[in-house]
């Protein structure tokens, strides 16, 4: 497990895969130790106008680089079925050994409402999360499996092609019910920054749920994906947020919200003010250190900076030189 990192977030809403692919191999070379890559179908907005296939990406990315990866997140069970989750898991595992994680979430109707399944309420959500988690596993071990369950089924199915150790399972988590269930059941944490009470709320339950299994909290890794906008100046940053990542202004839920097209409509209501405490909008680099910092004193030794900006390549240089070497990681 790679500790004490500083990682490079990538928007598949937003840009292109083969800029992408691109900036993750400067990432690397200017210190960043991982990539998180986000998994969708649809960008929020029209605007933003990319949505490439991610697993396809990561094959590219294990290739040309010596970075840690892993999706950021997959919803099984929707666009995927669990099997073909973990078959793509364990194909890249054992090309990359020790390099993959398998990032997991319960998924939004933007990107998975597409099969023309009904979209199920948030509690059913996390039902089939679980399920999906259970069939994973169990597939990983390498037994022939056969799943009769409430949302899924498997008949008679093995995997032949597995890595020597299976990739770990990491499951975004924001509530407190599931949070213990994600120490419990899985082997890390993925968060976003939110407010200091709600961040430990949810890392003392994650605990509680490892204990509860018998494991060591201290050992699991807790990733924690940011969000900022750097630019040379703070207007610009204010001005390319607003424009580039409006959803990050949308302080309520919206996981329901179906269509890039109605998230558009409603960026028309979002102004640089619905920014605080969500985006860090920002030209003073130390203020990203200082930003950063905070999160690694709390407990957070992976963290991955998603920069909403267009940006990329001037930002990834700006933290290389004046972000990255200032960071002071725990032991």
């Amino acid at each position: 497990m790679l500790m004490g990192t500083l990682g490079y977030a990538a928007s598949f809403e937003q840009f292109d895969p083969n800029d992408m692919l691109k900036w993750a191999q400067q990432a690397e070379q200017r210190g960043f130790g991982a990539v998180m890559a986000s998994d969708h179908f649809h960008p929020w907005t029209p605007h933003q106008g990319q949505s490439a296939f991610v697993w396809s990406w990561m094959g590219a990315l294990g290739a040309t680089t010596n970075l840690r990866f892993g999706t950021g997140v997959t919803p099984p069970g929707f666009r995927y079925h669990p099997a073909v989750i973990a078959q793509a898991a364990t194909t890249l595992e054992t090309m990359f050994p020790g390099r993959f994680y398998l990032g997991l979430g319960a998924g939004e109707a933007l990107s998975e409402h597409i099969v023309g399944e009904y979209w199920p309420e948030a509690s059913v959500r996390l039902e089939r999360l679980m399920e999906a988690i259970e069939i994973i596993e169990d597939l990983f071990s390498g037994k022939v499996v056969k799943h009769r369950g409430k949302h899924f089924n498997v008949e008679s199915a093995k995997l032949y092609t597995r890595p020597e150790n299976p990739p770990p399972i990491y499951v975004a988590t924001s509530g407190p019910i599931m949070a213990r269930r994600t120490g419990r059941y899985t082997d890390g944490i993925i968060t976003v920054g939110a407010a200091d009470e709600k961040i430990r709320m949810l890392m003392e339950r994650f605990e509680q749920g490892a204990k509860d299994a018998g494991k060591d909290p201290k050992t699991m890794p807790r990733l924690l994906q940011v969000k900022v906008c750097w630019d040379k100046t703070t207007e610009a940053a204010t001005e390319a947020a607003v424009r580039e990542w409006p959803n990050g202004g949308m302080n309520f839920p919206k996981a329901d919200i179906r269509n890039p097209e109605d998230f558009a409509a409603m960026a028309k209501l979002v102004e640089p003010k619905h920014f605080k405490n969500r985006v860090l909008i920002s030209a003073d680099l130390d203020e990203h250190v200082a930003y950063l910092q905070h999160y690694i004193d709390l407990g957070f030794q992976e963290i991955y900076v998603h920069n909403v900006g267009t940006n990329q390549a001037e930002y990834i240089d700006a933290y290389g030189e004046k972000v990255i070497p200032k960071l002071k990681w725990g032991e």
